[in-house]
Parts: C-alpha cells; structure tokens; sequence
C-alpha cells in the first residue's frame, strides 16, 4: 500500500464539524477523449470568483490545487497571487503530466496517473510545477494532490524531498485499477501520517443508506463482476441501503451531500473534504455543468451545503494547516498560505 504504515492523526474531541474545501484548478478539456497535451485552455479561471465569494460568506477558505497550465499563464496565475496575498485562500500543486514539462512519457492512461511514472520523471514534472508556482503565484506550495488521485510508490519520497508536506489524494474505498490507477481500497477515511512525517487528508466519502455500517463491504461485493452482472449496484442504491455518495457537488444534490455528512457526524467523522473541479464554473468546461443555468445551479448547491453545514450542523471551514495543527499539537505557520 502506497505510504503504509499509516499512523492515525488524531484530533482532539469536542472540536465541531470541520469542513476542508479543495478545488483541483486546471485545464479544460474533453474528460470523454484521451488527455491532449495541447489542451491548456484555462479560461474557467476567470468564473472562480462566483465560488469564491460563497465561501467567504461562510467563513470558508478554499485550498486551490494548481496544475501547470494554470500556473504558467500570467492571467490565470494573477488570480491566484492576488486571492493568496490577500488571505482569501490557500495554494497547493496538482500534477497533470500530460501537460506538465518535461515531455518524455508514452501519452496514454496508465501515464496519466503521476504516481506511474518513472520516479526520476515523476520529481521532474512535480520539481518545475512547484518553481512555476512559486515564482507565477508567489506561494511555494507544501500541499499536493495528484492529479487523477494518482498517488504511487515513489510519490511519498518525492513529496519530501521537494518539501512538501501535506496530501490531499487519497479516495478510500476506491480502485483506479481498470486503467492503471491506485487501489485505496483498505486506506483510512480519516486523516493520518504516512511515509516520512507527510499529513494525508482523504477525500470524503460515504455509505449513508439503510445498512450503511457495513457499506464499504456491501458496496465491494455488489460491484464485484457477479454483483455487476446481477444489477446490485442499481437495486441497493434505489432501494437506499446502500449508496456510496462523494462529498462534492459535481453531481451529487445539495440535499445528499448534507445526508451523508449528517451520517459521517453521527458516526464521529471530523473531518469533511468537499472538492471539485475549476472547469466546472465554466459552462461547457467540464460534464456537470453545461449552461448558465448549469451553473446556477451548482453554486446554489453549494450555498446550500455550506448553510446546513455551517448551520444545521454547527461546523465551521478549516484549512489543511489547521488539520496538521491540530494533530500534530503545534501552531498553524504564520506563512501557511499553500
């Protein structure tokens, strides 16, 4: 398992629902089509103000994960250093190979998940993504988040050697298998330490349905190639005893996000990671969103979730340095920008 052990990072008790917002900033392209190096638009960067300024409604200070097309083009970029100076957000890398110098690897699948890739290329791609961000943007980045949440075996040391310290890709309970991606099935749901002194901070997922205690297991067998070929998946999720729902609104309703962070809380979950995609404020950019509507009404699932979670559910945003803090029992570092 990529990074085992894992040592838990404890929390202490009695701190509210905390809610870590994480939007992977990259490119648009075709998520139908094979990755195109020479799709670098970032034109969806300009629409992030609508997002933003929800969050900053609610008290909530979003960590923009940057990939290189965003980071080496100036307007983009310029967002970003200005947002970052100001507080208004934190900064951390997001590796697309594909688009990210140095050239080198055969494009296709398997090489689209970072964590594949020869370790001396992997460094080499995530070393000049760091620099790009750092002299464009003004941060030099210590979160990372793999793009395709393709975290590998070298990916641990990497992280370290370039001095980085907190990840942010890990999906438990999920396989990437079918075209060469990681299996976090088996990783913790909660955060933990891993490898050299590095914070892991999953993304948040859950089984909120009737037998939701033994969803992780009933959700393996019904998806199993016999369960497939009997419909399980279908039956249990309309059925509502088992669903295996992602906190994100990228297709996934206001109300059922708010349903299964109401269960994770009841199970004693602290930590809740709601993430989506920069191209999916721009109409067209991603498949969530298509139209002005669209997008109206993928902000207005986020208000939503953002008032139950900070009201409802009496929580409250959080950054990724806060999350090591706590753990850790150690101050936030006054220069925690990314």
């Amino acid at each position: 398992m990529i990074g085992a052990p894992f040592r838990p990072a404890r929390l202490p008790a009695g701190l509210p629902p905390l809610l870590l917002v994480v939007v992977d900033t990259e490119e648009e392209f075709d998520w139908s089509k094979p990755h195109d190096p020479m799709s670098r638009s970032v034109a969806s960067i300009a629409e992030q103000r609508h997002a933003q300024s929800l969050f900053e409604q609610f008290g909530v200070k979003p960590t923009y994960v940057v990939d290189h097309p965003v980071a080496a083009t100036a307007a983009s970029a310029a967002v970003f250093k200005d947002w970052a100076a100001a507080g208004r957000c934190l900064i951390g890398a997001h590796l697309h190979p594909w688009v990210n110098p140095p050239e080198g690897e055969a494009l296709n699948a398997c090489n689209s998940y970072p964590g594949n890739l020869p370790a001396e290329l992997e460094c080499e791609k995530l070393r000049i993504l760091t620099e790009t961000i750092a002299a464009n943007i003004g941060i030099g980045p210590k979160i990372y988040k793999a793009g395709r949440y393709g975290l590998g075996a070298n990916t641990p040391a990497i992280l370290k050697e370039l001095g980085y310290e907190i990840d942010l890709s890990v999906v438990p309970a999920t396989d990437f298998g079918e075209d060469g991606g990681p299996n976090f099935k088996g990783y913790p749901h909660d955060p933990y330490w891993f490898g050299d002194g590095l914070l892991e901070i999953p993304l948040t997922r859950g089984y909120p349905g009737i037998l939701g205690r033994f969803g992780e297991p009933a959700h393996h067998l019904a998806t199993s190639g016999l369960g497939r070929a009997l419909r399980l998946p279908g039956i249990l999720s309309r059925l509502r005893l088992v669903e295996r729902i992602p906190l994100t609104p990228e297709g996934v309703s206001a109300a059922d996000n708010c349903r299964l962070a109401r269960h994770l809380a009841k199970a004693g979950r602290q930590v809740f990671t709601y993430a989506y995609h920069s191209s999916s404020l721009l109409p067209g950019g991603a498949p969530y969103v298509r139209t002005l509507a669209d997008r109206q009404a993928f902000l207005d699932g986020i208000e939503a979730f953002l008032e139950f979670f900070t009201g409802e559910m009496g929580g409250r945003g959080t950054t990724p340095w806060e999350i090591k803090s706590l753990a850790a029992g150690t101050d936030i570092p006054e220069s925690a920008a990314g």
